[in-house]
């Protein structure tokens, strides 16, 4: 495959009239100054594809549920309430149509991978399926039909709350042991066959407060290469909680205990001290921001100059996936800053291009994230990709200076006109090559979900 394109972000900044070769999803050779040829794939300008890093991708479902206010002060514990009775619902084959809306989605607003946080494990009733690892597959098989790039990370959740307490109602169907979550892993790492080469597993704690100190320690020990995500701080009342019960706040207590490093990701993170801020800076482990629903659910900013300023690494994702959408994910960034901060252009450390330092920062924290080698269009590094249309109105009186700003604060995603995962060309003039399949499948699904809630 190769692809021409008029303007192309590479390792070493702009370059006009590229052309990649690309082999086996993995970039061979980058021609600058190259004259097309027939064959070729044009494109008008090409950046490096972002990772999404964070996905609950079930509770895309749940979109526009949950902004009825109903008395009393609504609060991110408000929200997973009524998650809570959405899940007590939802089956296997819905399951998989919306891991594959979500994912195509994802691939039309212009990310070529993401990690899916998944602890949706159990049957209705909590007990496990015949086969323990029935909705991972369900959510790699419809990364399969996207040609989305798979980082999956079955998630352990094992208490309902702080100290160890009992899992409730919607809670038990994520429920597993360590011994149960090692076999749920175990199972799917065995079943790789078949997968694209790029899949990978890693593993992920859903947060302190729904596991215990022996239990963590148990679950990394046996997984000492794969990704490790974790819940971190995303609301005052979590990190008191943990405080109160192992005396230390959450991510005090992460570091002291762990040996937190670059194959880490602490997602949201939104409440540490500067102190803790800096710790988690120098660590190179990566801050997973997902500021859309952190804003929708009212968890608060992310300390962003502060790590910025040590050098901290950060992704972004979409969590709850309530607005799938990378240029809007990346401004509500950056207009979180200002809005705590009271001025302009926060999210760079000294001077530059804010749009530049967030998307190319995001596309370097999210493959760190992912395990994932991308993140940046150099040769033999995974061809994910994604074209934009620098000639539409949105872009199309900006030099290549700020062609990033543009793109982060006054485009939307239908700039997107190509995007490849691994090389797979998944979006073809602003259109996933399977949409019709994927959304007809998906409404099925939320219609045969609307009338059991009805029931």
């Amino acid at each position: 495959m190769k692809i021409y394109a008029k303007l192309a972000w590479v390792a070493d900044g702009w370059q006009q009239d590229v052309r990649l070769q690309i082999t086996d999803g993995t970039i061979r050779k980058i021609d600058t100054g190259a004259v097309m040829q027939t064959g070729d794939t044009v494109v008008d300008t090409l950046l490096p594809a972002l990772a999404n890093l964070h996905s609950h991708s079930f509770q895309r479902a749940m979109a526009g549920m949950a902004e009825h206010h109903t008395g009393g002060q609504d609060s991110f514990w408000t929200w997973r309430d009524l998650m809570y009775r959405f899940v007590a619902h939802l089956r296997p084959e819905h399951i998989q149509a919306i891991a594959a809306q979500v994912f195509m989605e994802m691939q039309l607003a212009g990310y070529g991978s993401v990690g899916e946080f998944h602890y949706l494990h159990h049957q209705t009733d909590a007990t496990p399926y015949d086969t323990r690892a029935e909705t991972s597959f369900r959510v790699i098989a419809a990364a399969q039909q996207c040609g989305i790039g798979l980082t999956h990370l079955p998630v352990l959740y094992t208490y309902g709350g702080a100290g160890k307490q009992t899992l409730e109602g919607g809670q038990r169907r994520f429920g597993n042991s360590v011994a149960d979550f090692s076999n749920l892993v175990s199972q799917i790492n065995a079943a790789q066959t078949g997968t694209p080469a790029d899949f990978q597993v890693g593993i992920a704690i859903h947060s302190l407060r729904a596991t215990a100190p022996e239990e963590l320690e148990r679950v990394t020990a046996r997984h000492p290469n794969a990704p490790i995500h974790i819940h971190i701080a995303e609301q005052p009342q979590e990190v008191q909680d943990v405080s109160d019960w192992l005396g230390q706040r959450s991510v005090e207590w992460l570091f002291n205990t762990q040996d937190v490093g670059p194959r880490w990701c602490l997602v949201h993170a939104t409440h540490m001290t500067q102190t803790e801020t800096i710790t988690l800076a120098q660590s190179g482990a990566v801050a997973g921001l997902c500021p859309i629903t952190e804003a929708n659910l009212g968890d608060g900013p992310f300390n962003g100059p502060n790590y910025l300023s040590h050098d901290g690494t950060f992704g972004i994702g979409s969590d709850s996936n309530v607005h799938i959408s990378l240029t809007e994910e990346l401004r509500t960034l950056e207009y979180s800053q200002r809005l705590r901060d009271l001025h302009r252009n926060v999210m760079v450390k000294k001077t530059g291009s804010v749009g530049q330092t967030l998307y190319l920062g995001a596309a370097k924290g999210g493959a760190q994230a992912l395990g994932r080698k991308a993140g940046v269009i150099a040769t033999g590094q995974l061809a994910d990709l994604v074209a934009i249309d620098s000639t539409d109105p949105y872009l199309c009186a900006l030099p290549e200076m700020h062609l990033f700003d543009g793109l982060c604060f006054a485009a939307n995603d239908r700039v997107v006109t190509d995007l490849w995962s691994a090389g797979r060309h998944m979006v073809q003039s602003g259109r996933h090559v399977a949409q019709a399949e994927i959304t007809q499948n998906y409404r099925k699904a939320i219609a045969d979900l609307t009338n059991n809630l009805l029931q």
